[in-house]
């Protein structure tokens, strides 16, 4: 929960520095991602002005996490570079032996490699810098762990992006 008070200073810096120019929209963007659970490589394309498909292949220690997402996008505070987002997917992953932390801080010892296979959500905010090819993004992550719990939690997410038209 800690955390989640750092989020919040961070996205007000977004809804500030967001300006009325002209919208500079895509179709796919591929980047970085930064999160509570696994820090990776995105990407995300559009189906529609609204709707998109975003995968992130996530590296942990001693695992690496598939990630699918569908989201559905829609212009925040009337400023069209501004994306609120939300959706639902599903991972599916693996750890070795050791360690699995979770963002709450309990941790849970396995002492042979498991499978990760779950649920998720995704919450959150996109500002298209304009004249760039860049994207950012703050989003929270709920995920239900059910292979291996079930167990819920919840992490903050950073993304940086490169716009194709």
């Amino acid at each position: 929960m800690k955390k989640a008070i750092y989020i919040l200073p961070i996205l007000t810096f977004f809804l500030f520095i967001a300006n009325r120019a002209a919208a500079q929209d895509y179709k796919t963007a591929v980047g970085l991602k930064f999160g509570g659970y696994e820090n990776g490589i995105s990407g995300k394309y559009f189906t529609s002005n609204e709707i998109s498909l975003e995968g992130v292949v996530g590296f942990r220690q001693n695992g690496v996490v598939f990630t699918g997402l569908y989201e559905i996008n829609q212009v925040a505070f009337n400023v069209p570079q501004l994306k609120f987002y939300y959706g639902f997917g599903g991972h599916i992953g693996s750890v070795s032996q050791g360690t699995y932390r979770t963002f709450s801080g309990s941790d849970e010892f396995y002492s042979r490699p498991q499978l990760l296979l779950g649920g998720d959500g995704t919450l959150g905010l996109e500002y298209a810098i304009p004249q760039s090819p860049i994207a950012v993004s703050l989003d929270l992550n709920p995920r239900i762990e059910l292979a291996t719990g079930p167990f819920f939690d919840i992490a903050p997410g950073l993304g940086v992006k490169y716009m194709f038209k």
